[in-house]
């Protein structure tokens, strides 16, 4: 590519930036800003989520078949709402998802999705011939112009129905339905009739007709009534939750607040230790956030509060990808090239490894997509998404600008290049430690922290959330600060041994939980005595969740699942790429050294374990083995580039040659997650703070842990192979 064509280029990507980016601000014309054209989630915009689980034995396809009715019943159901973006999904084998956004009240809404479908064939004076599970099948035909619904029942439904038609035709019935006559039979779905056809004749042989005249549409809408009701399903509440719009939208705002000023210092933060290169990063970076957010936009994601955290997460990481970068350009200029030949050899060389480090994260998070339950969701398909565009920012548009800059006279120089002039590379850390000759230490630091957290779990046990435990959340506004003794008074009726802590500014808001699962009703209930003791509306509850104990089972179950998945997958890929199973070995002992490291911090002081704990401790595992691979890399091609020497020297070189990149790209990681923690709500905060503790041990664990674990798996073929090479030539010369 020519010099003219990158520098057309070049401005065309800083235009397409400012332009993204002003946009994004302000919005122009039928684009909407960034604000208001992304979507939101429940838990920012507010609404109504709730989860049932069918009561039924049934499996395989049947199982299936009812599953897929009930949804689109009670989609129709949600539909009648008039609620507009609203969606129901099935989760798992047999429940039921449904997502109401800005259900202004919130109970009702719960209530009314969560009723059982009942279909139900009656006389004109109310009285029962059969019900919907009497139902094989309801289709439509056509005589020709007009459509009409062919019904079909089982055995029993046979005998039901040919009785019910013997009794209309006798025209014996005293109709108490308003505009029945005493020859109809109406089918009733959830009380409501859909249809009260005359009866010609007694229908025997177990099908018939129902004619009027219908067209397509809608004869097809009333069979797939009567379908979606033929297998009828009791349904139990085992998740739900309420979000007030206000609390989401401040938490929103804050977050970008939050975001802008990590945003910010990472920007200071890489011209100060990269300078002229930091510049070109920043440009990278600010590409990344605009295509991240405008990505989303196009793709339709909903943006969710951990989502958002996701987002900064990812940011760390596409700094990280220019970090590793910036540092092989560096060791080639220091070796003597060129400017324009080490601008050139370092993206080579760096290329495979931001590759494996973001293709291990990716493994993580695609793990977390498939496993997660929603929120998860939300988390991961975010990270997925900053991933792929991470790689693309640093590959192709710092690579563009760097050597633009290596071919510029002004600018080729060593200390535009992070290059003092005698040489050496300019970095915060010049001294060469000793890593494997005190790996024992090290491994005695981990074990004390494993072993303190492990007699802490043991004594009081981790500290689970509901969403583990099963139970209830209530969060209220009371608009004045009262005694929590006052709180607890007021529900002490209801026996619920309640926790409760203050919450908001001025600690004018209140969080209830108890370990009783209380259905809508029930929390209504105890919403209802806190309006009337604090005179509060319903306006003033600001969230409320509730999670069944089968919930926090499955959570459990897919976390453990998660981890295992991820770790084999990671491992698999790890032994493909570095050929050799001593590095994936290692590199999953470190997964679940930092797995028990954070566990026992948990453990000991007492964080609450949730699902986003879960979401954390995935992630962390991705991220974890970005560190590694970056410094597994370096010893594969020290091995290779140093051959006479041993495991120990190179293992030491290498985690020595990293050793800068390693803590600058934590660092940044940290830096941007910093104001999130500290100004966000505890929903992001859940997120920020395992990950943050994450961070730490995953950069400690790839300088003091998997590389000394790796030597000692290598320490007994100690020699390599150009010296064993040696000797056994010398053998032959001798004889």
């Amino acid at each position: 590519m020519s010099r003219t064509v990158k520098r057309v280029l070049a401005a065309l990507v800083l235009v397409i930036t400012v332009f993204a980016w002003y946009v994004s601000i302000f919005g122009i014309g039928s684009f909407n800003s960034a604000k208001d054209a992304l979507k939101y989630g429940l838990d920012i915009n507010g609404g109504v989520y709730v989860v049932m689980e069918a009561q039924t034995d049934l499996e395989g396809e049947e199982l299936k078949k009812l599953m897929d009715q009930t949804r689109a019943v009670l989609d129709n159901r949600v539909n009648q709402m008039g609620v507009a973006e609203s969606s129901v999904t099935i989760e798992g084998d047999k429940r039921i998802r449904v997502e109401i956004p800005g259900a202004e009240d919130a109970e009702e809404a719960i209530k009314a999705v969560g009723k059982t479908a009942q279909l139900k064939f009656v006389l004109a004076d109310g009285s029962l011939v059969l019900d919907g599970s009497h139902v094989k099948d309801a289709q439509i035909a056509t005589d020709g112009s007009n459509y009409k619904i062919e019904l079909e029942f089982d055995k029993q439904g046979t005998t039901l129905f040919e009785e019910g038609t013997k009794t209309a035709i006798s025209k014996t019935v005293t109709p108490t339905i308003d505009g029945m006559a005493s020859d109809q039979i109406a089918i009733v779905l959830d009380d409501e009739i859909v249809v009260h056809p005359n009866v010609m004749n007694v229908i025997s042989g177990g099908q018939c007709e129902i004619t009027g005249g219908y067209s397509k549409e809608e004869a097809s809408t009333t069979a797939a009534l009567i379908r979606g009701g033929a297998l009828p399903v009791d349904l139990v509440e085992v998740q739900s939750s309420v979000q007030a719009a206000s609390i989401g939208a401040d938490a929103l705002d804050k977050s970008i607040i939050a975001g802008a000023i990590g945003i910010g210092l990472i920007f200071i933060m890489m011209i100060l230790f990269y300078g002229l290169l930091g510049l070109v990063a920043d440009i990278a970076l600010m590409l990344y956030v605009a295509m991240f957010i405008w990505s989303m936009s196009l793709l339709d994601v909903v943006l969710t509060l951990p989502g958002i955290a996701a987002l900064i997460l990812s940011i760390g990481m596409a700094v990280d990808a220019n970090v590793i970068i910036f540092a092989r350009i560096k060791e080639e200029i220091c070796a003597g090239k060129s400017i324009r030949v080490s601008v050139q050899a370092g993206f080579k060389n760096a290329l495979t490894t931001v590759l494996d480090a973001q293709i291990t994260t990716l493994i993580a998070a695609v793990v977390l997509y498939e496993v997660g339950t929603t929120s998860v969701k939300g988390f991961a398909l975010t990270l997925i998404i900053g991933i792929v565009i991470s790689i693309f920012t640093a590959v192709i548009i710092t690579q563009l600008f760097i050597s633009l800059l290596a071919e510029s006279k002004k600018f080729s120089q060593n200390k535009y290049f992070g290059v003092n002039d005698d040489g050496t590379p300019k970095q915060f850390l010049n001294k060469t430690f000793c890593f494997i000759k005190n790996r024992k230490v090290f491994y005695a630091i981990s074990a004390g922290i494993i072993i303190l957290g492990l007699v802490f779990t043991f004594i009081r046990g981790l500290n689970y959330g509901i969403d583990f435990t099963g139970g209830t959340m209530i969060q209220v506004d009371l608009h004045k600060q009262v005694e929590i003794s006052d709180v607890e008074d007021a529900i002490d009726k209801y026996k619920l041994n309640p926790s409760i802590i203050y919450s908001g500014e001025n600690n004018e808001q209140v969080v209830i939980k108890t370990i009783e699962s209380l259905d809508n009703e029930e929390r209504a209930e105890v919403i209802g005595t806190l309006e009337e003791e604090f005179g509060i509306s319903d306006k003033d509850v600001l969230a409320s969740e509730q999670f069944g104990p089968s919930v926090g089972d499955e959570l459990k179950l897919n976390a453990i699942k998660a981890v295992l998945i991820a770790s084999v997958g990671m491992l698999i890929y790890i032994i493909f790429r570095f050929k050799s199973w001593k590095y994936g070995f290692s590199a999953i002992a470190g997964v679940v050294h930092d797995v028990l490291i954070v566990i026992a911090f948990y453990g000991i002081f007492g964080f609450t374990v949730n699902n986003p704990f879960i979401a954390a401790i995935l992630t962390l595992v991705g991220y974890s083995i970005n560190d590694t691979i970056v410094i597994f890399d370096r010893i594969r091609e020290n091995k290779r580039l140093y051959r006479k020497d041993g495991s120990e020297v190179n293992i030491d070189r290498s985690i020595n040659s990293t050793l800068n990149r390693t803590i600058m790209t934590s660092l940044t990681t940290l830096i941007v997650m910093v104001p999130l923690c500290i100004m966000v709500s505890s929903s992001i905060r859940e997120f920020i703070i395992p990950l943050m503790i994450g961070v730490i041990v995953g950069c400690y664990s790839s300088i003091f842990i998997c590389s000394p674990i790796y030597y000692e798996l290598c320490k007994g073929s100690e020699e390599s192979k150009y010296v064993k090479q040696i000797k056994s030539k010398n053998k032959k010369n001798k004889k």
